[in-house]
This record gives C-alpha cells, sequence and structure tokens, in this order.
C-alpha cells in the first residue's frame, strides 16, 4: 500500500499533548489503536510536512481551475 492508495478504512485521529511532555498522534479504527509519542521538535517538523503538502495541493487545484 502507498500513499496514493485508497482504502475503505475509518479511522479516527485525536492530537494532543501527554502528561510526559510530548506530542501524541492517537489513531483508532478497526480494532486498532496507535499511539505515537513525538518530542515537541518532532511534531513541528511533522506540521511543516502537512502545511508543505496542504500547499501544494491547494496550489495544484488552484491551477487546475484556470
Amino acid at each position: 500500500m502507498g500513499i496514493n492508495d485508497e482504502r475503505d478504512i475509518e479511522a479516527n485521529l485525536q492530537i494532543g499533548p501527554t502528561d510526559a511532555g510530548m506530542v501524541r498522534l492517537y489513531i483508532e479504527g478497526d480494532g486498532i489503536e496507535i499511539p505515537m509519542d513525538f518530542t515537541p521538535e518532532e511534531a513541528y517538523e511533522i506540521a511543516e510536512e502537512i502545511t508543505a503538502a496542504a500547499n501544494r495541493v491547494a496550489g495544484a487545484q488552484k491551477n487546475k481551475k484556470r
């Protein structure tokens, strides 16, 4: 499975701080629970990657409308 492969799976994503000073991404779905903890620095890097990907998609969609 790759990043462009679609799946018909529902999951919930929760993001928040932990008592241990980490940032947790918690994914739950179809009997699976995946807690992923990151340092604040790692969380900022992930946020930058998400923002960059969103900007690329938004730019591509804007160009299609022209």
